[in-house]
C-alpha cells in the first residue's frame, strides 16, 4: 500500500518468490483487504483507503492534502482495477500494489490482522476520510482541490440528490423511449491538465418547468443553507466551489454560476472562482462575460504566480478560446504561446496556437506549433488536420494530403480531414479517389451541400454522368445557392465538344494603344492601380469604418507612460480595429485582420518584431477608410503629427516624415510601381512644420503620391448601383459599376477588361482605341 519509501520492497524482489510463498501472499492481501472492506462491497474506496495509509503508519502524521494525493495516485495508477468510484480499488487491484512493491506486505498485514489493539481503528479511521459513495467524475481528477470533510458530504447529498431526479423522470418513460441514465455527463471543461472548451453531450438535460426541477432548487437551496452556516471561511468557500462544479457538470449552468458566484464573494482574490465563472459564461453563450473573467482571473494569478502555477496554463488557453470565438485570432495566439511555454508538453496548446497562426496567414511558424503538437501526441486527428491546411497553404500538396490521410487513419470519421482531401485530389484530378472521400463525408454529414457538389463535379471528372447528376440533384435538394447553378452551367459547356480551331472571343493588346476619348476618362494604368486598392479595401473591410473614427481613436488611446515613440504589439492594434470594425461577425473580422496582415502590416514590420507605429499605420490606412475624401486626407495628416508623450496631435513633422509615408503607402497600394521614383522628391529638402496644405499637395501628387483617389471613390460608388442592360464585349458579364465605350468601333467593357487591355478579337488589328466613361449612378 503506498506509503513512504522507508523498507520498501522492490517487484523483482517479489517475483523470485516461489509459487507456494506467492499463495500465502494472496492470502495476507485478502486479509487485509476484508479488514479493510468496511462496507463489504469488494472494493476499497477512498475512505476505506486512507484508513489503511494512517493504519499501517502510526508514526507518521497526515495532513488531509497529503492523503488525498496518495489516493489519487493509487485511483490514477490502478484505474484497470478500479470499477467505480463508489466501489473503489478491487482485491486484484491491492495485490498488485503490493506486488509493484508499493508496500510492506508482512508489516501491514502484522498491523491489521494480528494486532488485538483497538479492532474499531480502521472504521474509526474511515469515518475520519470519508468519501462520499456518489461522487461526481470531476473528482476523479487528481487536482479536484477538495480539501474539508464537510465538503464531501454536501457533494455527496447533492449528488444523491440529482440522480434521484434523473431516475424519478426516467421513470415517466417506458424503456423503449427513454435516453436517460444514472451516469455521468462527460466533463467538458477539464480540471487538470486537458484545458479544452469542448462540452459534450450531456446524458440527461433537466427541464426547468419539470416538478424534478423545482423539487431539486428547494434542496439545493437546503445545501447552499448548510455551506453557509459554517464558520469557517475558507470550508463555506470549498462547498460553494465543489457545489458549482458538480452542477456545471449536469450542465445546470445558471445555478453552478450562482454557486461560484458565491464563493467568489467569500474570496474575492481567489482565481478558481472567476476560472469557473468563465468557463460557465462560456457555456452559457455570453463570450464577452466570459471574456472578462478570465481576464481577471489571470490578473489575480499573474501577481502571485507560484501559488496558481497550475491554473495559469488553463487560464490562458481558455481565454485564448474566448478570444478566437470574438476574433481576435492574434491576442488568443499570444495566450496559446504563453501557456506552451509555462507547459511546454501542453500539445492541445500548441494545436490551437498553430491553428490560430494560420489564420491569420503565419503559416511558418504554424507549421511549427502543430509539429510540436504531433509530436507531443502523435495520435491528434485534429492536429494532423491543421497540419495539412498549413502545407497546403504553403504549396506543398503531397505533405498535405499525408497529413489529412494520417488524420483520417487516426479518426475515420473526420469530417474536415475528409473534405479537404477530398478538395486536394479533386484539384490533382485524381476524380475517382476525390468522389469516394467526398461520399464519406456525405454519408456522416447528409446535409453538406459542398460535399455534395464536389461529389457531383468529381464524378463528372471521372465519367459517371449519370451519378454526377444525382449528386448535382441531391445539392439542389439541400440548398440552391447561386453556387450550385453555376457549377451545373460550367458542367453542361464543358460536355459540350468544341470546335478544334476555336479561339478565345477576346485579345489582349499593347497598353500604348489604349486612349482616353476625353479628360474625364480614367487612363488604363490609373483604373488597374484603383481596382487593386479596392481589392484591398473589400478584403480589409476599412471601407466600412469612417475615416474620423480614426481620429476618435488617437484621442483616447493611452500609450504607455514608458513609450517614447508610437510602436505597439499587433495584438493591441487587433484591438483596436475590433472596435473601429465592431460590427463584422467573428469570422468576418478574423478574415479582415488576415488581410491587414498580408497587406499592410507586412509592409510596416519589416524586421518581424511583431510591433507597428501605430501613428504610421493610421495614417496608411486612412485613404481607404469611409468618409468624404477631405477627411481621409485630414485623418492621414492628423495620424502622422500624433504625440505619443501627450497623446495630442500638435507634433510637427518634417518633409523626411511625409516621404517616409508616401513611401509606405505606395509600397501597400502600388506594389508594381517602381519604387526609384521616391528617391527624386527626396532631395528636395527637410523643412519642419509642414502644413496641411502642403500635405495635400504631396498627396494628391499622381506619380509619387495617392493621386487615384477620385477614381477609388467612382469604384465605391459603382458598387453600390445596380448593373446596366450593357453586357461586356470581352466576358460576357452584364456591366456593373464603370463601362468603357470605344467611340470608334461602338463596343463596351467592364473596369476589369479596360484594366487588363482586353478588346474583341474582332478588333484586334485597329492602331489604337479611344475608350469614354461612363459611370451608373
Amino acid at each position: 500500500m503506498p506509503k513512504p519509501p522507508v523498507g520498501e520492497e522492490s517487484s523483482m524482489e517479489t517475483h523470485r518468490r516461489s509459487s507456494g510463498d506467492e499463495l500465502t501472499r494472496r492470502q495476507k492481501v485478502r486479509a487485509i483487504f476484508e479488514r479493510v472492506d468496511l462496507n463489504g462491497d469488494g472494493g476499497l474506496d477512498r475512505s476505506e483507503l486512507a484508513a489503511l495509509v494512517v493504519a499501517v503508519n502510526p508514526t507518521l502524521q497526515f495532513t488531509s492534502d497529503q492523503i488525498s494525493s496518495i489516493i489519487d495516485v493509487v485511483f490514477g495508477s490502478y484505474s484497470d482495477f478500479i470499477g467505480d468510484l463508489s466501489s473503489g480499488l478491487s482485491l486484484d487491484g491491492l495485490f498488485q500494489t503490493y506486488a509493484d512493491g508499493a508496500g510492506d506486505l508482512d508489516r501491514d498485514f502484522a498491523a491489521l490482522c494480528l494486532s488485538k489493539e483497538n479492532p474499531d481503528m480502521i472504521s474509526t479511521l474511515s469515518n475520519r476520510y470519508r468519501y462520499p459513495k456518489l461522487a461526481p467524475t470531476w473528482l476523479s481528477s487528481p487536482n479536484h482541490g477538495v480539501t474539508h470533510d464537510s465538503t464531501w458530504k454536501v457533494i455527496e447529498e447533492l449528488e444523491i440528490a440529482i440522480r434521484a431526479k434523473i431516475r424519478a423522470r426516467a421513470a415517466k418513460f417506458s424503456p423503449k423511449d427513454s435516453t436517460f441514465a444514472d451516469g455521468f455527463s462527460e466533463v467538458w471543461c477539464s480540471t487538470d491538465l486537458g484545458f479544452e472548451l469542448e462540452r459534450k453531450g450531456a446524458e440527461f438535460v433537466f427541464k426547468e418547468k419539470s416538478s424534478e426541477f423545482r423539487v431539486l432548487l428547494q434542496e439545493l437551496k437546503e445545501i447552499r443553507a448548510k455551506i453557509d452556516s459554517l464558520s469557517i471561511v475558507e470550508e463555506a468557500f470549498d462547498g460553494h466551489l465543489a457545489i458549482g462544479r458538480t452542477l456545471f457538470e449536469r450542465h445546470l449552468f445558471m445555478l453552478a454560476l450562482e454557486s461560484f458566484r458565491r464563493a467568489l464573494e467569500l474570496r474575492p482574490m481567489d482565481v478558481r472562482p472567476y476560472f469557473r465563472i468563465g468557463n460557465t459564461l462560456w457555456s452559457l453563450g455570453h463570450i464577452k462575460e466570459a471574456k472578462d473573467s478570465f481576464l481577471a482571473a489571470l490578473e489575480i494569478a499573474e501577481s502571485d504566480s507560484l501559488q496558481w502555477s497550475g491554473l495559469l496554463p488553463q487560464i490562458h488557453v481558455n481565454l485564448g478560446i474566448v478570444m478566437e470565438a470574438e476574433g481576435l485570432v492574434i491576442n488568443a495566439s499570444e495566450h496559446y504561446r504563453e501557456a506552451a511555454i509555462l507547459f511546454p508538453s501542453h500539445y492541445r496548446a500548441l494545436k490551437l496556437l498553430g491553428s490560430a497562426l494560420f489564420g491569420v496567414g503565419e503559416y511558418e511558424p504554424a507549421e511549427k506549433a502543430l509539429q510540436e503538437a504531433v509530436i507531443l501526441k502523435p495520435d491528434y486527428p485534429d492536429a494532423h488536420c491543421d497540419l495539412g491546411c498549413v502545407f497546403h497553404a504553403m504549396k506543398e500538396e503531397e505533405k498535405a494530403i499525408l497529413a489529412f490521410q494520417r488524420a483520417i487513419d487516426l479518426k475515420p470519421d473526420h469530417l474536415d480531414a475528409l473534405y479537404n482531401l477530398g478538395s486536394l485530389l479533386l484539384s490533382a484530378g485524381r476524380h475517382k479517389r476525390a468522389a469516394e472521400m467526398f461520399g464519406r463525408v456525405v454519408t456522416i454529414n447528409p446535409d453538406h451541400w459542398k460535399a455534395q457538389l464536389n461529389r457531383g463535379i468529381s464524378l463528372f471528372g471521372a465519367g459517371e454522368l449519370n451519378e454526377a447528376k444525382k449528386a448535382l440533384t441531391e445539392a439542389l435538394l439541400i440548398t440552391n445557392r447561386i453556387e450550385l447553378y453555376d457549377a451545373i452551367q460550367h458542367l453542361k459547356q464543358s460536355k459540350r465538344k468544341k470546335p478544334k480551331d476555336e479561339r478565345p472571343n477576346w485579345v489582349a493588346v499593347d497598353a500604348s494603344k489604349f486612349m482616353t476619348a476625353d479628360e474625364s476618362t480614367t487612363n488604363q494604368k490609373c483604373l488597374s492601380d484603383a481596382l487593386w486598392i479596392r481589392e484591398i479595401q473589400k478584403a480589409t473591410k476599412l471601407g466600412r469604418c469612417d475615416a474620423t473614427l480614426l481620429k476618435m481613436e488617437m484621442e483616447t488611446y493611452q500609450f504607455p507612460v514608458s513609450s517614447s515613440d508610437r510602436s505597439v504589439r499587433k495584438a493591441e492594434v487587433e484591438v483596436l480595429l475590433y472596435r473601429l470594425l465592431h460590427f463584422l461577425r467573428p469570422d468576418t473580422f478574423r478574415d479582415a485582420i488576415k488581410a491587414i496582415d498580408e497587406k499592410i502590416w507586412h509592409v510596416l514590420d519589416i524586421t518581424g518584431s511583431g510591433k507597428i507605429d501605430l501613428g504610421m499605420f493610421f495614417a496608411v490606412i486612412a485613404p481607404i477608410c469611409g468618409g468624404s475624401p477631405e477627411h481621409r486626407k485630414r485623418a492621414a495628416f492628423d495620424a502622422l503629427s500624433w504625440q505619443p508623450s501627450r497623446n495630442e496631435l500638435q507634433r510637427q513633422f518634417s518633409t523626411v516624415d511625409v516621404y517616409a509615408y508616401i513611401r509606405n503607402l505606395r509600397m501597400v497600394y502600388f506594389p508594381s510601381r517602381p519604387f526609384s521614383d521616391q528617391m527624386e522628391i527626396s532631395k528636395e529638402g527637410d523643412s519642419i512644420g509642414i502644413s496641411f496644405h502642403e500635405f495635400i499637395n504631396m498627396f494628391d501628387n499622381i506619380y509619387h503620391g495617392f493621386g487615384i483617389m477620385s477614381t477609388l471613390l467612382k469604384l465605391e460608388k459603382g458598387a453600390k448601383a445596380r448593373r446596366s442592360r450593357h453586357s461586356c464585349g470581352v466576358c460576357r458579364y452584364r456591366i456593373s459599376k464603370i463601362m468603357f465605350k470605344e467611340v470608334k468601333a461602338k463596343f463596351c467593357v467592364c473596369a476589369n477588361c479596360y484594366s487588363e487591355c482586353k478588346v474583341p478579337s474582332a478588333f484586334e488589328n485597329e492602331d489604337e482605341y479611344r475608350f469614354k466613361e461612363c459611370l451608373f449612378e
